[in-house]
């Protein structure tokens, strides 16, 4: 099931704005911020990552127990974007096509014409998105990756800029099929929303027992603006010691005996993006290494695969993560 607003035909060759300066950056990033924590109340910490993992160009998965505001942060943050946005429910029998689009017959024309799927948008919600198979979890690759589909051998460019917010339910494995290594590489950032705290709840209840208040968020940025975004984030300026540091780190998962398999080449370059996003969020035009801490353990835990021994004794991708950030040191950079 799809359900879609404002999507339109590919989009190609969109133009890039000038970049705000960073002030302007952090401004507005603290607005989107304000705007969604209407929603998902008490978690700041959460709503901080997923913006990060906008303004890092990636895309989130959100894994978490059901009824903790999964759907509501992904659909928070699309509502606070005054952009296309499409949502995809996944379920045993959506097929790729459902996804990417197809090529439909004309007999007008004698022509088959290509009609463009929901993942045509800038943010696109996958809801549960382990209950499809993994043929049509596949039809994602390219999109995340690229940004581009390519169906019956023509390739169509992606909206820019261009999000998948994903969920899954890690508990209920019925009717489920795990993603795959390739596919949990392309996300970004994985996060857990949680429970919240009592006092938070209360509030919740206030809040949201009379209607729903995502129905009276108003966007407070538009696409030309998170693409202006975007621009000054690429621009932020990362030193040769933490650009080893990031090196350094992601080369160790490889190393250790409680993982089966560690961080791919992908892992640096994410790490290194979400770093530059992070001191977007503080108004810094630099990366310290403060910036990498504080996005590893969501950026690179979902990459690990942990070895059956480790498992056994309850380690976590998570807890091998955090292990190597207190081991590692930040080299000192080389005077030549």
């Amino acid at each position: 099931m799809t359900t879609s607003s404002r999507q339109g035909p590919p989009v190609t060759g969109e133009s890039v704005p000038e970049p705000p300066p960073l002030a302007a950056v952090a401004d507005l990033t603290g607005r989107i911020a304000q705007n969604v924590q209407r929603i998902i109340v008490g978690k700041p910490e959460v709503v901080r990552l997923a913006l990060v993992t906008l303004l890092a160009e990636g895309h989130l998965l959100v894994e978490d127990v059901p009824g903790v505001g999964k759907t509501s942060l992904a659909k928070a943050l699309a509502r606070s974007l005054d952009c296309s946005v499409s949502r995809v429910q996944f379920t045993p029998d959506l097929l790729p096509g459902d996804i990417t689009g197809m090529s439909v017959y004309n007999r007008q024309t004698g022509e088959f014409e290509f009609r463009p799927g929901p993942v045509f948008a800038n943010v696109v919600i996958a809801d549960e998105i382990n209950r499809a198979s993994p043929k049509t979890q596949s039809a994602l690759l390219e999109c995340m990756a690229e940004h581009q589909v390519t169906v019956d051998g023509g390739t169509y460019g992606l909206a820019s800029p261009f999000m998948v917010v994903a969920t899954q339910n890690p508990v209920e494995m019925d009717g489920t099929y795990p993603l795959p290594e390739a596919q949990r590489d392309r996300f970004t950032a994985r996060i857990s929303v949680g429970y919240p705290d009592p006092a938070a709840e209360l509030a919740m209840i206030d809040e949201h027992a009379g209607a729903d208040p995502l129905d009276t968020l108003r966007p407070v940025a538009d696409a030309r603006t998170v693409r202006s975004v975007i621009e000054a984030v690429r621009r932020i300026r990362v030193g040769q010691e933490v650009r080893q540091y990031c090196v350094d780190l992601v080369g160790a998962t490889r190393r250790q005996p409680e993982l089966r398999l560690g961080a791919s080449p992908r892992a640096t370059l994410h790490l290194v993006r979400a770093a530059r996003a992070q001191a977007a969020l503080a108004g810094r035009g630099y990366v310290v290494p403060d910036d990498v801490q504080a996005i590893a353990v969501p950026v690179i835990a979902h990459r690990l695969t942990v070895a059956p021994e480790a498992g056994a004794t309850r380690v976590t991708a998570a807890d091998v993560v955090r292990g190597l950030l207190s081991r590692i040191p930040v080299r000192a950079p080389s005077r030549a």
